[in-house]
């Protein structure tokens, strides 16, 4: 399949989603720029220019006994070579432990691997979970629920950003990069040089808002690797628990390079593994970090 025939695929699948969740909160466009660049690209006949993976949110209310009725949330990631490959979906709910909920995504994901490889599949994933959700809640969970986890979806998300830039050079960059985040409260750091690394945590809208300001600079390449979405059924002050930096800042790591301005990637490494996030290094830089 070509790469415009899987956008096409992609698109077609999104329409038929929007028919078949239609109602409020049921189907969420969790990332609104990535859909116009899926249409931009179909509409010019190139995938030139695409920047961001399709992401959005499905929330089923779903009976799990006589007495429970629980959203579960599959936030859906697809990857430009879908349905080639398979896509990223993470089953949340309020009633599923972090054992529960690992259990069944491994499960949905063995489940996809034999029967949906290379077809669209977002609604099989949907009326697997349908299915076998109850399965993995326990009657403890279901005769106490957490309050108000019944009927409304989850409407808090901590967002983190993952952006690679071909370089970071420009003093107005760097500058504009350490306001808009100080305006948008947002936490993170950038990393200056060849390559640029920007990362971004906070509320989904103001990293969006983000997003959306800085691709539009002039950049030689500039794209999100990765994006990390953490929903919350309870307050701002359990999502700030979960950000991995306190403040944003600009880090400088000691340069090598006749000009300069390469970075150390072994401090850069050890930085994220301290805060966390040690995994991402492969996800930017497509090798192991040491």
């Amino acid at each position: 399949m070509l790469e415009i025939e899987q956008a096409e695929a992609q698109l077609s699948e999104l329409d038929l989603l929007a028919s078949m969740f239609p109602g409020e909160n049921e189907l969420i466009m969790n990332d609104q720029l990535a859909l116009a660049e899926l249409k931009d690209c179909i509409e010019k006949r190139t995938m030139e220019g695409r920047s961001s993976k399709v992401y959005f949110t499905i929330n089923m209310s779903l009976d799990i006994s006589e007495e429970a009725m629980v959203v579960f949330s599959l936030a859906c990631i697809l990857p430009f070579k879908y349905p080639a490959v398979l896509p990223e979906i993470t089953v949340r709910s309020v009633l599923l432990s972090r054992f529960q909920q690992t259990q069944l995504n491994t499960d949905l994901t063995t489940y996809l691997q034999k029967n949906c490889l290379g077809d669209v599949c977002i609604l099989n994933a949907a009326d697997w979970v349908r299915e076998h959700a109850s399965g993995y809640v326990s009657r403890d969970s279901i005769s106490s629920p957490a309050p108000g986890s019944t009927v409304h979806p989850v409407h808090l998300i901590l967002t983190r950003l993952w952006i690679y830039s071909h370089h970071i050079y420009n003093k107005c960059k760097r500058k504009d990069i350490l306001e808009w985040a100080k305006e948008l409260s947002l936490s993170g750091f950038s990393m200056p040089g060849k390559p640029g690394v920007v990362c971004v945590e906070g509320p989904q809208s103001a990293c969006e808002e983000f997003w959306s300001r800085l691709r539009k600079l002039n950049w030689k390449r500039i794209l999100i690797r990765h994006r990390e979405d953490i929903p919350f059924d309870g307050t701002n002050d359990e999502m700030e628990r979960q950000r991995k930096f306190s403040v944003f800042e600009e880090k400088v790591f000691i340069v090598n390079g006749t000009r300069g301005n390469h970075m150390d990637f072994g401090q850069l490494y050890q930085f994220l593994n301290v805060k966390g996030c040690g995994d991402v290094f492969q996800m930017l830089f497509g090798v192991e970090g040491q």
